[in-house]
């Protein structure tokens, strides 16, 4: 149609790259509220708290702090939310500052194209290992924390158990419905936003003007600052700590990132920027570094900004370290 090529540039390389590699994702995420749903209707998740109690309370937590990390395995906000039940001032802070750590449903993208790509007879073990280290990782903090910065025994647990019943097909749907229009939804603000400033930052120099080379970019500049602190973990390339940044603004947009900046997320384009083991200790250090924004914001609305920031600081170091120490099991283990 005559359109400038900058402009054709920014709709197929930007948006619908962008935008169109995360809504790939959709059918899965759908799945997994599903489920969540279905055992919220059926009354199971008030008996899972009740049967989890004895065993987090070797923690410093009681059986209502699970509730919350279970649906944090669906998205981080209505988790951080949840811990509002809480009874004592004591659960509900050590239940935040652990919630994060589960694996929320706006991972699975980044799993499922990493997984896939260098993991493929493997894929769904990789997966899961993701998901029993997260649980793993918030048993240590748990203890960490239960006998330093959260001393003290929790409150003893009461509750009443509903009565068991198959779950509602229409609640199960419209419970599941209302979480995959908030995916859709920031599909089309946030990730497309981030597409878009992802695309100028990588399309223009200082100067404005349009680079050849994305090594030139203003993006390569601004991800060339923080590649050194992924150096020793492996990734230390300026395309992959760039999308650890827009992954701050929302999980998806570390795939739509990737996908804007290689041109396509193949296996082929992937191999360039990682081998499998750098591959999977990327994956750990974006299960456990901080959630998005909006969680972060969660956080700071229930425990104020002192408590967002101290959450945000964990979550880094616990990250780096353990994706460091994976990255030396693996070595030592002769991976690559």
């Amino acid at each position: 149609a005559g359109v400038n090529p900058v402009v054709q540039s920014l709709v197929v390389d930007g948006i619908f790259a962008g935008v169109g590699s995360v809504l790939s994702f959709l059918p899965l995420i759908v799945v997994l509220f599903l489920f969540l749903s279905m055992l919220e209707d059926s009354g199971y998740m008030a008996r899972v708290a009740f049967v989890m109690d004895k065993v987090l309370r070797k923690f410093g937590l009681s059986g209502r702090s699970f509730v919350p990390m279970l649906v944090g395995f669906g998205c981080g906000v209505p988790a951080i939310m949840a811990t509002r039940t809480l009874p004592s001032e004591h659960d509900r802070k050590m239940t935040i500052m652990l919630t994060s750590f589960m694996s929320c449903s706006a991972k699975l993208p980044v799993y499922g194209l990493l997984t896939a790509a260098f993991f493929a007879n493997g894929s769904v073990i990789a997966m899961v290992s993701l998901y029993l280290l997260g649980i793993a990782m918030a048993a240590v903090v748990a203890l960490i924390l239960n006998h330093t910065v959260f001393k003290g025994e929790p409150v003893p647990f009461i509750m009443e158990l509903p009565n068991y019943r198959l779950p509602s097909v229409k609640t199960t749907v419209l419970l599941a419905w209302d979480k995959a229009k908030d995916f859709i939804t920031r599909a089309f603000t946030i990730i497309f936003a981030a597409s878009v400033v992802i695309w100028f930052l990588q399309t223009f120099n200082m100067q404005l003007n349009v680079v050849t080379d994305q090594s030139e970019s203003l993006l390569a500049g601004l991800g060339g600052m923080l590649a050194p602190i992924f150096g020793p973990l492996g990734f230390g390339d300026w395309r992959a700590s760039t999308a650890l940044v827009t992954g701050l603004l929302a999980k998806e947009s570390v795939i739509s990132t990737l996908t804007v900046l290689l041109g396509t997320t193949s296996p082929a384009a992937l191999t360039s920027l990682f081998t499998p083991l750098t591959a999977y200790v990327f994956l750990v250090f974006t299960l456990l570094y901080p959630p998005c924004v909006a969680a972060i914001g969660a956080v700071k609305n229930e425990l104020g900004a002192r408590w967002a920031l101290a959450v945000f600081a964990l979550q880094c170091t616990v990250a780096w370290v353990a994706a460091f120490v994976v990255r030396m099991i693996g070595m030592m283990l002769g991976l690559i």
